[in-house]
């Protein structure tokens, strides 16, 4: 199997289709889904919730957010 380093040189020295193509390719085979992942983030989010509905978290408003990445 080649190494990532020799699959990247090798898509470098390809015309711009065949790359949008392979990159389309790897995003279908990553953007996967995963059902015991899924499972874990439905349980966070769940653990999230309950936290803040008994006040144990905060919510921040999103405008304080976004102004932290200004």
């Amino acid at each position: 199997m080649a190494s990532p380093e020799q699959i990247l040189k090798e898509a470098i020295s390809m015309r711009p289709l065949d790359q949008a193509r392979l990159v389309d390719q790897l995003i279908a085979v990553l953007d996967t889904p995963d059902p015991g992942l899924d499972k874990l983030w439905a349980a966070e989010a769940e653990l999230r919730l309950e936290a803040f509905q008994s006040g144990k978290l905060k919510s921040i408003a999103l405008e304080d957010v976004l102004l932290k990445y200004k």
